[in-house]
């Protein structure tokens, strides 16, 4: 008799996913219209500059990076501590943005303006006086991304260059996050 009780309690068990032995846990579901942007560490250099986000209607081609989101950032290592932006969507090394953005599709990318460089040399040595610009990151709210990936670029000998890339894909790590190679 105890051991049909002890299967039966099982079976029930098993059948219900094992809520009779715990509360019922509501079911986590992503949110179509988040969007998570990390840009890991690099060098201690490079952490300190900043890249700002552009966000562009694919179908109008009208900037709307202040208009149609509403973002806060996160440090990686803090997750949970969000704090709202002040003015400027900006992402430096080690940091985490979250955005909320409005149904439909647009493009995203991210640059630094001279002015905002640091005085970081370029691969060639010299100054670098040119924007620095990403790649265009379709996204659809429809299909959403959960989470994409921003690191700089480099030249094929690995020094920075003075670029930004933006990938679903995680960037490879070694110590720091590993720049993306421009061949």
């Amino acid at each position: 008799m105890r051991s049909r009780l002890i299967f039966l309690f099982t079976l029930i068990a098993f059948l219900t996913g094992g809520r009779i032995f715990s509360e019922t846990v509501p079911e986590v579901r992503h949110n179509p219209w988040s969007l998570i942007i990390y840009r890991p560490e690099n060098s201690s250099g490079m952490n300190e500059i900043r890249c700002w986000l552009r966000l562009i209607d694919a179908e109008t081609g009208e900037d709307v990076t202040y208009t149609k989101i509403k973002a806060n950032y996160s440090w990686i290592s803090r997750p949970k501590e969000g704090s709202p932006y002040q003015k400027t969507y900006y992402l430096s090394g080690g940091m985490a943005m979250h955005l909320l953005i409005q149904s439909g599709k647009y493009k995203i990318s991210f640059y630094t303006p001279p002015e905002s460089q640091n005085g970081f040399p370029a691969a060639d040595g010299t100054e670098n006086a040119r924007q620095w610009e990403s790649n265009e990151f379709f996204y659809d709210t429809n299909n959403p991304a959960k989470v994409i990936f921003v690191s700089p670029t480099a030249n094929e000998n690995g020094f920075y260059n003075g670029g930004w890339y933006i990938d679903y894909k995680a960037p490879p790590y070694y110590q720091f996050t590993k720049p993306k190679m421009q061949y």
